[in-house]
């Protein structure tokens, strides 16, 4: 159990960026507007520190790699209790995250977690 995953999609776009950047990361922030969306950096390149929350690591297939899918804490206290996937759609996003210039944006789709699998993956 995990408190995050991707879709097939996302997994795809992680493949090509993979290949262009080399090890990636994502970083969930509590901004607004391109804040709120999952931003894709190469890894490293955004510091993470004691104001966020490692939510778990992408294993993607044909990515060398695991992708740690990180949180700002203070975003983590209201959704430390949702399963979050990371999918992409059509459309422009912030121009931080590395798959703007693609023409896609990645996105955070949610689901309450079980009793069962907040009992199972405790809290961070």
């Amino acid at each position: 159990m995990s408190r995050v995953d991707l879709t097939d999609a996302a997994a795809d776009l992680l493949r090509q960026l993979a290949g262009e950047h080399g090890p990636l990361m994502f970083h969930q922030s509590g901004g607004c507007c391109d804040g709120s969306a999952p931003m894709c950096y190469p890894a490293g390149e955004f510091r993470t520190g004691e104001a966020d929350v490692h939510l778990g690591d992408l294993d993607v297939a044909g990515v060398v790699d695991p992708v740690p899918v990180w949180m700002s804490r203070a975003q983590f206290e209201y959704w430390q209790h949702t399963h979050l996937t990371i999918d992409v759609v059509s459309g422009r996003g912030s121009g931080f995250s590395l798959e703007a210039p693609e023409g896609v944006r990645f996105l955070i789709r949610s689901r309450l977690l079980t009793d069962d699998e907040l009992a199972e993956i405790g809290r961070s």
